[in-house]
């Protein structure tokens, strides 16, 4: 009994010895691999920026595959104490957890997401793409990883005694456990100061999660409160940087100078264009270019940073941060147009103030509160300063916004969708007028010969028509929120109908490339394209801050920045059992990330 007791402490304490030398080679290996997120991700440019970086890698995974060794390989070696056994399932196990790092790696350069169940039931769901053949090459890695492995295992048990007399365990386990814990306090205090060299760094690696501690730093007195909230309020949008545009902005020859004017009517769903709702513009657009298959960048107010901008919403906030310009502003101030904007609500929200015109003196200094007197101060704007062109005229119509005030219809029999459907479109009749008395000013102006004119609306309202309580905006992404009217004037420009899909993100495309005589390539400035490129789209982008909504001709996929996705068919009814199709996921994550700056 005593025999076979040392012999079963022998063979355990062995096994032990081996399993850390062994679990310490598979760390220098997970670290080589882990080279590639640091090739992928932005080079900080501080020095201490540079350390957290340096310590973080080494301190995190020393910590994952050590971690990862104590809580499944550790435990067996009192289970299994056979050495050929266990060294079996360490191989095994080593294996799978590099073949599965390589491909997180992967994952994290082509769609900047680490992987999760959702990411790898999308990226393993079947469909062939030039992705998944990629990942699928690394598995064919896996074979040599084995041998490598069934080596290195091999090799450690021949020279674990002669690692052991060298004395150099311990002293490696420091190293390890000092970058552990320098780098978790390196990013406490980065956090608590707002320092973004380090705190950019944060979903750099796979499973990091770095330590933070402002309750414990205020407690002892490691951190001023009062301090922390300024720098919060200094620092409320600590974003990552976006390169807009791409490249510098090529110019050709262009055409004749023409008047630009952008007319906004708030809240104005696609279908409130008609004969009856609102005869004065249907009328209109019949006369003009009229895009009938029309879609919002945004279910929100942000649908007017994706006219200006061409961007998706998710770029606002950096847009912000950096006081970045319109690069359609740039180019129609390299040709020399005059700026001017008026609002029905004196531009109420602060989008216009901190973003869209930001930097800019060209809101209406005359207040304006409804939509006829901010059509009538963009007229005495023209015939005062507008004579001497080209200029780049705004106008924004909020009618709509409040069309519950109408009160038309008190028909106690109807249901709440109803009359509130009845209000809206007494409201949309009233807009209408107001449409008809700024295209009456456009003739008695005589500037329909010299004026690009462009009525559409930052997004569409909803009255629960897909039957989930829906109503109004910034609910869902089903078309009644999403698609608006848009029908140019373009003088030179014959009336057209086109039914293909188009965006928000378009516009300024089309005007840059049309009238402003840009040359660039739209990928260097823009998600967009011309609004007159029929050719079929694999998908219209939108989204807010938060989710990104890929929307096909027939299913909808919404994605939040953690790779999490729910889908809906054409009539915006959720498909649970259904995966969305890889090519468009890669596609609209990748549009999303490439802008973002990988060099600061």
């Amino acid at each position: 009994m005593v025999d076979s007791a040392n012999s079963y402490s022998d063979r355990v304490s062995r096994l032990v010895g081996w399993g850390h030398w062994f679990a310490f080679f598979n760390i220098i290996a997970a670290m080589l691999i882990g080279t590639r997120y640091i090739t992928q991700s932005a080079w900080p440019e501080t020095l201490l920026g540079q350390f957290y970086l340096a310590v973080s890698w080494v301190g995190h995974f020393g910590f994952l595959v050590f971690a990862l060794y104590l809580l499944v390989l550790f435990p067996l070696t009192f289970i299994l104490p056979s050495r050929k056994l266990l060294r079996l399932v360490a191989v095994i196990f080593a294996t799978i957890g590099l073949t599965v790092l390589l491909i997180d790696t992967q994952t994290y350069q082509n769609i900047n997401l680490h992987l999760t169940p959702v990411v790898w039931e999308v990226l393993f769901s079947g469909e062939e793409s030039a992705f998944t053949s990629d990942l699928q090459h690394l598995f064919i890695m896996m074979p040599l990883i084995f041998l490598l492995q069934l080596g290195l295992s091999e090799w450690v048990w021949r020279k674990q005694r002669k690692l052991s007399h060298k004395r150099i365990g311990r002293p490696i386990a420091a190293v390890f456990f000092l970058c552990f814990i320098s780098s978790h306090l390196t990013y406490m205090w980065a956090d608590a100061y707002f320092y973004n060299p380090v705190t950019n760094q944060k979903t750099n690696f796979p499973l990091s999660y770095p330590m933070t501690a402002k309750s414990f730093m205020e407690k002892h007195g490691l951190l001023d409160r009062e301090e922390y909230l300024q720098r919060l309020e200094e620092n409320k949008e600590s974003v990552n940087l976006i390169s807009y545009p791409l490249e510098k902005i090529q110019y050709n020859r262009r055409s004749d100078d023409l008047n630009i004017l952008m007319v906004s009517v708030n809240n104005l769903r696609s279908d409130a264009l008609n004969a009856t709702a609102m005869p004065n513009s249907y009328a209109y657009a019949q006369q003009s270019i009229n895009f009938t298959n029309h879609y919002s960048s945004s279910n929100d107010m942000f649908g007017v940073f994706g006219l200006f901008y061409g961007l998706p919403s998710s770029y606002a906030s950096s847009i912000e941060a950096q006081g970045s310009s319109s690069v359609l502003f740039d180019v129609l101030d390299n040709h020399n147009y005059k700026f001017a904007a008026f609002s029905g609500d004196n531009f109420d929200d602060p989008l216009y103030s901190e973003i869209i015109f930001r930097g800019r003196d060209v809101m209406s200094k005359k207040a304006t509160y409804d939509d006829q007197s901010a059509i009538q101060a963009w007229s005495d704007w023209v015939q005062s300063s507008g004579k001497k062109g080209p200029w780049f005229n705004f106008i924004e119509l909020t009618t709509l916004d409040n069309f519950s005030n109408y009160d038309s219809v008190s028909d106690s029999a109807l249901s709440t969708d109803q009359r509130l459907a009845a209000d809206y479109q007494k409201s949309a009749q009233a807009a209408d007028n107001q449409l008809a008395t700024l295209y009456a000013e456009l003739k008695r102006l005589e500037l329909n010969e010299n004026t690009v004119v462009i009525i559409t609306s930052n997004h569409g309202t909803e009255f629960n028509e897909t039957k989930t309580n829906s109503w109004g905006a910034n609910s869902n992404y089903s078309r009644y929120q999403l698609q608006v009217p848009l029908f140019i004037h373009w003088p030179g420009k014959p009336a057209s109908k086109y039914t293909h899909r188009s965006s928000h993100l378009d516009v300024s495309v089309t005007l840059m490339q049309e009238l402003l005589g840009v040359s660039s390539n739209p990928t260097d400035f823009s998600s967009g394209r011309s609004l007159f490129d029929e050719r079929t789209r694999k998908w219209i982008l939108a989204g807010n801050s938060r989710e990104l909504a890929l929307v096909t001709d027939k299913q909808t996929t919404v994605l939040d920045k953690f790779g999490n996705y729910k889908l809906y068919d054409e009539h915006y009814k959720r498909l649970k059992d259904v995966s969305p199709r890889l090519p468009v996921l890669m596609q609209g994550l990748t549009e999303l990330q490439r802008f973002y700056t990988k060099n600061d």
